[in-house]
């Protein structure tokens, strides 16, 4: 694990408990954002349906609203702590510790994924192994649906929900994530960007991308 990894995974640990409990209840003020879950869920149950990852699940908050939204959902996360919580919280739904790099999923078993934030401490230069994994655990008409924070830049944040953290907040233009998911064989469905609400700093972005062909060659990053 690099140490880009390690210290995601401590700071994640150290905070879980708190971050659960500030954010339980953060996508009932979040109309569209909800929107686009029930969409992608509305696409997913349309497509035939199957299983569903949560990959970056953390608590569990968002898992339980795919469930509830008539998925077959589980949960992935890089942080144990993060699990624990999950677990505990949600005891009928499964999560598991795993690297979105290297999922530990079968080929094409994948109904739908969804990246929900995942990505924000990812330099956008690893999106594209990153989601070249997603296009291979997707079956051929799979959804994903990312969210991530809008902008071109790197944020240091070295205190969050109560404690010391050690980590780099990643911003992304649509565009650019957008090319990235169509090299690696996601084609774009929707989109979504909205403006920050009063606690957030910057625009928020929502795509929703099907597995539709072959990766075609990478886009390179500067």
């Amino acid at each position: 694990m690099t140490s880009r990894l390690q210290a995601t995974r401590t700071s994640y640990d150290t905070v879980a408990a708190d971050y659960a409990e500030l954010l339980k209840d953060e996508l009932a003020a979040k109309p569209l954002d909800m929107a686009m879950l029930v969409a992608f869920a509305e696409r997913v149950r349309a497509g035939g349906g199957g299983a569903v990852a949560d990959l970056g699940c953390g608590p569990g908050r968002v898992t339980v609203q795919l469930e509830r939204l008539g998925l077959d959902a589980f949960g992935i996360d890089l942080s144990p702590g993060m699990v624990a919580v999950a677990r505990r919280t949600h005891p009928g739904l499964r999560f598991e510790t795993g690297t979105m790099t290297d999922l530990d999923l079968p080929d094409e078993s994948l109904a739908g994924a969804l990246v929900w934030y995942s990505t924000v401490h990812t330099p956008i230069g690893e999106l594209p192994v990153m989601f070249a994994e997603f296009h291979r655990v997707l079956a051929p008409g799979g959804h994903l649906l990312i969210a991530f924070k809008v902008g071109d830049e790197q944020v240091r944040l070295e205190h969050a929900y109560g404690h010391d953290v050690d980590l780099d907040v990643h911003r992304f233009p649509p565009e650019r994530v957008a090319a990235l998911l169509r090299a690696a064989g996601l084609s774009e469905v929707a989109r979504l960007v909205r403006e920050a609400d009063p606690h957030e700093s910057t625009p928020q972005a929502f795509i929703m991308a099907r597995r539709t062909g072959d990766p075609v060659a990478p886009v390179t990053t500067p």
